[in-house]
């Protein structure tokens, strides 16, 4: 045994297998959200016929999932700064597996209305306490990429439910597609619990109960020597509150990225809640409809990926406002309408690509931009305002359209929030923040 700091250690080594499958794990985790997310667009048209409703009156049950989520990353995602990583992840998933359960057998409007709001506090308090865990469990050299492959999860979980469900409903009611979002999340919980241990990093400085047995446990499985004693903390007078992240060294970077994160999301929204029923408009077929939402999802996949790989390399905050330009200018070429079928795909493949690449970019400078002992809360607060803007995504090109407001001009609009969201992150300033500082200390200089 020997005495050092293992955030340093871990920090700056290559990556094990532990690690690996813990970061893997994440992006698992995330494709629930893109899953569940898409699964509510396939399960609409056999609640309305079921309830005999419209669409007016199911456009809040659309939004309660969402509202939730908001609720959820800004209410709950300092959870996982206090009580830990994996703890939260489990608590988490219980709560999504118990919401999409009850959906499955909710009797009426409100009953799914409370449990998608349910729901969607699961999710939103997942977010944030997987985005901090992925940061965690890598290492510096490939903590932008890991980061970025785990928000590309969302999109994979939209391929996956586009392949999937749409075959489910062939030969079940809309009841199944909860049903089967309540096993996954309930299969996730054993590969959580046997597969990922606790973050060092959080252990080191929470120092709960047994920290340190836990983690010389997660040494051993890394090939690390063991630790006699846990890193030395800091007087109480001197540790980090969530005040800190309205300090003058951090508002700044609070406003401006909850700023951009609330403006790209709204865009981001758009596209994905509004191209299935535009695309009915224009006369195409509910299987040709579906087969366009995959188009959207598997440029979305393309697009994070590719960022990821790129962040290795690039500067993250200057990538992340070219795709964001980018997406403006997509979603404004979609508003201009498509003459045929093959067009309509190209063009939505290309702006889920700057879209989502958009996400993976903002996802990606929340984990480094915040100090590590904020990394959750802040990630939370950020996420949880942006959930507010994609609660109001839909809403407001709804509201747009009813008041006569062109394709074209509706999407100029929307396409707007990501220009917004580019022009918020030029003026975005951050400590390059590293595990190989006493666990998430700040390097010298300024980054980004």
């Amino acid at each position: 045994m020997s005495n050092y700091d293992p955030r340093s250690v871990l920090a700056t080594s290559p990556m094990t297998r532990l690690q690996i499958t813990a970061c893997i794990v994440t992006v698992l985790l995330n494709a629930l959200d893109g899953f569940d997310v898409l699964a509510i667009s396939f399960a609409t048209p056999g609640i309305l016929k079921e309830w005999s409703i419209d669409r007016g009156t199911f456009g809040v049950v659309l939004s309660m999932e969402l509202w939730g989520m908001a609720v959820g990353s800004f209410v709950l995602g300092g959870v996982a700064d206090q009580i830990g990583r994996r703890r939260s992840i489990l608590i988490f998933l219980v709560v999504m597996t118990l919401g999409s359960f009850m959906c499955s057998r909710a009797d009426d409007l409100t009953d799914l209305r409370i449990w998608r709001f349910f729901t969607g506090l699961g999710i939103g308090g997942m977010l944030a306490a997987i985005n901090a865990a992925s940061a965690e469990f890598s290492n510096d050299r490939m903590r932008n990429f890991w980061v970025a492959l785990m928000t590309i999860g969302y999109p994979l979980g939209n391929v996956f439910c586009a392949l999937f469900v749409s075959e489910l409903l062939k030969t079940h009611s809309w009841r199944a597609v909860f049903e089967f979002a309540a096993t996954l999340s309930a299969a996730l919980i054993p590969v959580v619990w046997f597969l990922v241990p606790e973050s060092v990093s959080w252990l080191c400085r929470k120092q709960p109960a047994g920290a340190l047995e836990k983690v010389n446990a997660s040494l051993k499985k890394m090939g690390r020597a063991a630790i006699t004693a846990l890193p030395v903390l800091p007087p109480l007078d001197q540790r980090p509150s969530f005040r800190d992240l309205f300090t003058p060294q951090l508002l700044r970077l609070t406003i401006l990225m909850v700023a951009a994160y609330f403006a790209h999301i709204t865009s981001f929204y758009y596209i994905i809640k509004w191209v299935a029923p535009i695309a009915s408009d224009m006369g195409y077929s509910g299987p040709v409809v579906a087969d366009v939402l995959l188009w959207v999802s598997i440029g979305g996949a393309t697009g994070g990926a590719l960022l990821g790989v790129l962040a290795l390399r690039w500067n993250i905050r200057f990538l992340t406002v070219g795709v964001l330009l980018l997406s403006a200018m997509t979603i404004t070429i979609f508003g201009r309408g498509q003459d045929d079928l093959v067009e309509l795909k190209t063009i939505v493949f290309w702006s889920g690509f700057f879209v989502n690449a958009g996400i993976v970019g903002l996802y990606t400078l929340l984990a480094i931009a915040f100090p590590t002992h904020l990394r959750a809360t802040g990630t939370g607060i950020a996420i949880g305002a942006g959930r507010g803007g994609a609660a109001l995504a839909p809403i407001i090109a709804g509201y747009l359209f009813k008041n006569g407001m062109g394709l074209q001009m509706v999407s100029i609009i929307m396409a707007s929030g990501a220009l917004i969201g580019a022009i918020a992150l030029l003026f975005v300033r951050y400590a390059n923040t590293s595990e190989a500082k006493l666990g998430g200390g700040v390097r010298e200089g300024m980054s980004g």
